[in-house]
């Protein structure tokens, strides 16, 4: 009697491990791999999540504060050190592009990939591949950024005044 429902139960948690492994795309054979592998696409889903959000932040802040650059950085997933990068600001100013590719240079990260529109606004998107320094996160990207576009603006301004 104990044996059939331990029997039910065995085949009720692979049948449970079987839709887990094809939700999450895993391709993991054991049990604890498809664990696993579900693990990590829980943590990418939570990723997203936040970035998203943090975009929506960022896109209302924009229109209420209409000239302030927003800029957000999310480490991508698998720990290789690399960044997705956004950058938006409703101004652009002569040389932007290059002062922040130029902080990513001084960051040890090389663009993988990017978008960009310097037209009457600035908007970038970046994916920084693996950094050779090994104290560089989200936060320090971030603040190099909004440095560069503090520079650039200051720079832009006093040509303004010339």
């Amino acid at each position: 009697m104990m044996s059939r429902e331990r029997k039910k139960q065995a085949a009720a948690l692979q049948e449970k491990l079987k839709i887990l492994r094809s939700i999450t795309h895993s391709h993991a054979l054991s049990n604890t791999s498809i664990i696993m592998d579900a693990s990590a696409y829980i943590k990418e889903l939570k990723q997203k999540v936040v970035r998203l959000n943090q975009e929506i932040a960022c896109a209302q802040d924009a229109l209420r504060h209409n000239s302030y650059p927003t800029v957000t950085v999310e480490t991508l997933v698998g720990g290789h050190g690399g960044f997705i990068i956004n950058v938006f600001s409703d101004k652009s100013c002569p040389g932007l592009l290059v002062s922040v590719l130029e902080a990513f240079d001084e960051l040890g990260l090389s663009v993988l990939q990017a978008t960009a529109s310097c037209a009457d606004s600035f908007r970038l998107e970046a994916v920084g591949g693996e950094n050779v320094a090994e104290n560089v996160d989200e936060h320090v990207v971030k603040e190099a950024v909004l440095q560069a576009i503090r520079s650039c603006s200051e720079s832009g301004s006093e040509h303004d005044d010339e």
